[in-house]
């Protein structure tokens, strides 16, 4: 009974090989080739998981190394930034405006130069705030050589190379544009001259240009001034 039994599944099996034998080649032979969707699918999600985690390791990495390469020997002149009116906030895309600066975002805070100045800017007789967070992305966890810690007015340059860094500079990391004659969205007239001091003395030529030095008082006018240009700064232990 049990080779009997034994030799029909074999059989019944047998037949069913043969079946499904027969339903593929003719399959085949109708020019339709076996399903590979889920072999195709399977591929599809290794794929897209594979970007996916990419974007998210590199998303939180700054835009450039820590390395002197990232610092150009010559700092721009010109800022590229908004057209409007002040009150000027402080970029909500930190990536995109220090890279205007033509500086790198660093995984810490440089020492190899360390030094601070305080900016004033006044517009028609009005101070303008100088924002916190300036050249800082902390969602990236990375930093600017040139940046603010608050809404003090002082510039913090922490570099991790001896360099040069002008106001230009930081003004494309603020997103406010400043040339020889604009500040934001006001033009230099006979009228309405863009004036700069540093220590309370007059500098001439294009502001942008201004290079930082350690303790400097910068005071950027547009149109009336205050009455009376600050001179100094008392930055205590910095």
């Amino acid at each position: 009974m049990k080779t009997r039994d034994s030799n029909t599944k074999g059989t019944r099996g047998a037949a069913k090989g043969r079946r499904s034998g027969a339903s593929s080649v003719a399959a085949m032979r109708r020019g339709v080739a076996p399903s590979r969707w889920p072999l195709a699918a399977g591929v599809m999600v290794v794929v897209v998981f594979a970007v996916v985690m990419i974007v998210v390791i590199t998303r939180g990495r700054p835009a450039h190394p820590d390395v002197a390469g990232g610092i150009p020997p010559t700092p721009e002149t010109s800022a590229t930034g908004t057209d409007s009116s002040p009150p000027w906030p402080a970029p909500t895309d930190v990536r995109a405006a220090v890279g205007r600066s033509g500086l790198p975002l660093l995984r810490s805070e440089g020492s190899v130069l360390h030094i601070h100045a305080h900016l004033d800017v006044f517009v028609d007789g009005k101070a303008v705030a100088v924002p916190g967070g300036i050249g800082i992305d902390e969602r990236g966890g990375a930093i600017s050589p040139l940046h603010t810690h608050d809404t003090s007015g002082v510039i913090h340059i922490e570099s991790p190379t001896q360099s040069t860094f002008s106001l230009a500079q930081f003004f494309s990391e603020w997103n406010v544009t400043l040339t020889a004659s604009q500040l934001g969205n006001r033009t230099a007239t006979n009228g309405s001259p863009l004036r700069a001091y540093v220590n309370g003395q007059q500098v001439t030529g294009n502001p942008g240009a201004l290079i930082f030095h350690g303790h400097d008082e910068i005071a950027l006018v547009y149109g009336t001034g205050p009455a009376q240009i600050p001179g100094n700064y008392a930055f205590g232990d910095l």
